[in-house]
Formats: C-alpha cells, sequence, structure tokens
C-alpha cells in the first residue's frame, strides 16, 4: 500500500485509513505536511499526532488500537499515594500549569522514549508545539519543589480533549506527580480520558489500556466539542485522588 504525501496545508487522510496490521508499518497514517498551528489543530481534532526521528519526514499516525487512561481508572499504587499525600501537604511544593512550558517540552525532548537511542522531540516539533502553546491548546503541568522545576509533562488540549505527549523527572516520581495532577484535574473539570497513543508497560501500570481506534475517535468527537477547563491547578483538586472518590489502589 502507498503511504500518501502530504504537502503543506494538504488535509490528512481519515484515520481510519492509517495502515493496518499486515501493512508495513501498522498506524503510519502519511508523510509530509506541515507542523503549522492549523495542521496541528486539524490533526489533533481527527485523531491524529505526528511523531519522526530525525532525518525522517513529518510522519502522522492514528494506531489502532490506541492506549487511553480513563481517569476514573487511574491505578494509585499505595507508594504513590504516599508521594501525593505527603506533596500536597508540604509547603514549597506545588503543581503549576503552563508555569513555564518551554523548559518543560526542553527537558522532555532530552527524554528518549522507549526503546530509543535518541529523542522524537525534534527542535522542529519543540518550535511547532510551543506555538500551539501560545494559541492556547498546548499545556505544560509542572510539578515544582523549592522552587526548582523537577518534572513535568505537557499536553495538547481541543475542549474537554485531552492528548498527552511526554514526560520527564529529575527527581524520583516527579513525573508521576505531574501525572496525578493532572488526572486530579480532569476528574474535576468532567475530562474523562487522557490520550497516551501509544501502549507501554509504565502507562498500563497506571492504569491505562488499549480501546478500539473507532471508539477512540467516538469520543474524541464528543470531547473536542465541549467548552474546555481553565487551565490552573489548585490544591481542593488533590481530594479528587486521595478522598472521597474511589480510585484503583494498589
Amino acid at each position: 500500500m502507498q503511504l500518501p504525501w502530504l504537502a503543506p496545508g494538504d488535509p490528512l487522510p481519515d484515520a481510519a485509513l492509517a495502515w493496518g496490521e499486515s501493512d508495513p508499518v501498522p498506524g503510519l497514517l502519511a508523510a509530509g505536511g506541515d507542523l503549522s498551528v492549523a495542521s496541528l489543530l486539524r490533526a489533533y481534532r481527527s485523531g491524529v499526532f505526528p511523531w519522526f526521528s530525525e532525518g525522517q519526514p513529518i510522519l502522522w499516525w492514528s494506531p489502532d488500537p490506541r492506549m487511553v487512561l480513563e481517569v476514573e481508572r487511574f491505578r494509585l499504587h499505595r507508594s504513590l499515594q504516599k508521594t501525593l499525600r505527603h506533596f500536597a501537604s508540604t509547603p514549597g511544593c506545588d503543581i503549576r500549569i503552563d508555569h513555564d512550558f518551554e523548559a518543560v517540552i526542553s527537558a522532555c525532548s532530552q527524554m528518549p522514549r522507549a526503546g530509543q537511542s535518541g529523542t522524537w522531540i525534534l527542535p522542529e516539533m519543540v518550535r511547532a508545539y510551543v506555538a500551539l502553546h501560545q494559541a492556547g491548546h498546548a499545556h505544560s503541568v509542572e510539578t515544582w519543589i523549592d522552587g526548582e522545576l523537577v518534572g513535568g509533562l505537557y499536553c495538547v488540549a481541543i475542549g474537554r480533549a485531552v492528548f498527552g505527549e511526554s514526560m520527564f523527572a529529575r527527581r524520583t516520581d516527579a513525573s508521576k506527580i505531574a501525572l496525578a495532577a493532572l488526572v486530579a484535574f480532569c476528574r474535576h473539570h468532567g475530562i474523562r480520558a487522557i490520550d497516551c497513543q501509544q501502549n507501554t508497560s509504565h502507562l498500563a501500570s497506571l492504569g491505562a489500556r488499549e480501546v478500539p481506534r473507532s471508539a477512540f475517535l467516538s469520543h474524541i468527537a464528543d470531547a473536542r466539542r465541549q467548552p474546555g477547563p481553565r487551565w490552573r491547578f489548585e490544591p481542593v483538586y488533590w481530594p479528587e485522588l486521595l478522598s472521597g472518590r474511589p480510585s484503583f489502589t494498589t
């Protein structure tokens, strides 16, 4: 099967046309195009994301199945629960949203994906997502301790559709704290799920699971039309995880 090649500004093919298990690279949809804010928004609204390495063209993906973390199924391990309680009650420990997006994506760019020797967050990807952040559609969730950024993640948000991108940590559990904060934020604002794109054992250990692409696309089509929340973290969100509501605790 021939892979569609896009010129800058071209629309993406339907996500359901991505290569399947019998094709050379399952989940691959198209190559080329551009990383403008408009192109990225069109892609995410369609359940498609860019992912490519140095020396490759822009590659667009829509895996089937899709890895998704339903926030009510977040697996709060007892050790992490203890860490969160300590973090939430300790002066100098706080979660900030969009305080330093560029520092977060820069730190994430230095963290290779599992099984890869280099980064996929190339300079052109950094520039593209900084522009998406400036347009109000990409956000960082940051773990701060005593005035130091020690971990975090960044994501894309369109309405109540949230797409996780990458995490980093400079201290033990700092990225998990940021993810837990995002889960608490999503629970509070009625956001049902966080897209995790691809299956990893780490994400699975936290409660993420694979769902059919058709179910994921249906969720996105509904969630992206709903009004988005104000992206600001408040300490009152922690009880969404730490008390009063069920979590998968192990």
